[in-house]
């Protein structure tokens, strides 16, 4: 697994390429943390993540630095395993708030449940 990052003004995304899970999550979890201060958003873009266990759970509801000020996350291209587990996690949790990571604009497949 490796992944890449980009800044954009107050906006950082970051492409994971592999699975998220146990092995995977203290890599991303640093990278998350390491943002710049001024970074206020988060994209996780899962595009090329076949696999997602419940660490990624962790990675995508967990704000990446208790100390600084609470980013806002969110989660594009999601690949169906991992758009299953947060389903599926929303079905078990109703307080888990799913709805706060996907962007503003749904892509047409998940509109047409």
């Amino acid at each position: 697994m490796h992944f890449t990052k980009r800044i954009d003004g107050t906006a950082a995304h970051i492409t994971v390429h592999g699975e998220i899970d146990y092995t995977t999550l203290p890599l991303l979890r640093a990278a998350a943390a390491g943002l710049p201060p001024n970074v206020t958003e988060l994209v996780w873009d899962l595009h090329d993540a076949c696999f997602m266990d419940v660490a990624g759970l962790h990675l995508l509801f967990e704000q990446p630095s208790p100390q600084g000020p609470p980013l806002k996350t969110t989660v594009t291209n999601l690949a169906p395993q991992p758009l299953r587990l947060l389903l599926l996690a929303a079905e078990v949790n109703p307080a888990l708030e799913f709805a706060q990571l996907l962007p503003d604009t749904l892509p047409a497949a998940l509109l047409d449940d």
